[in-house]
């Protein structure tokens, strides 16, 4: 489904594209549906509006915008040692495979995020305590 918009921008950085009323409803997946986008030749996954830097485009410029429904099912990569620690407590792996993608992406984030191995390992052995008592984060 294509339309022609114009990038919104507020404050300095802050950027957004406004889908028209008629498009959301032609998706029929209620008010943040997940999207497939395309800005020119740049494609992306997201349940909000808008990857500025990798479309190449800025506050103010009008674009064509093609939005899909994207049905496909959404998987959050866990690194080695991460996904190790899960396997080797039960009890947090079923608490960690039944979190929504936002709460796995945060976990993985911590340990993809840390400088060293040894803030990777604490953060891991935290991540796991906290699954452990069936706690999300």
């Amino acid at each position: 489904m294509k339309f022609r918009t114009t990038i919104v921008q507020s404050g300095k950085t802050t950027t957004g594209i406004a889908v028209p009323e008629a498009v959301m409803e032609a998706l029929g997946a209620g008010r943040k549906p997940p999207v497939r986008v395309t800005i020119g030749a740049y494609s992306y996954r997201s349940t909000v509006a808008e990857h500025r830097a990798g479309a190449g485009v800025a506050g103010g410029d009008e674009v064509e915008v093609d939005v899909a429904l994207d049905t496909d099912k959404r998987e959050v990569a866990v690194p080695a040692e991460l996904a190790r620690a899960l396997d080797a407590e039960p009890r947090a792996r079923a608490t960690f495979d039944g979190l929504s993608n936002s709460n796995k992406s945060w976990h993985v984030l911590q340990v993809t995020g840390a400088k060293t191995d040894e803030t990777r390992e604490r953060r891991i052995a935290k991540s796991i305590a906290t699954l452990r008592e069936g706690r999300p984060r």
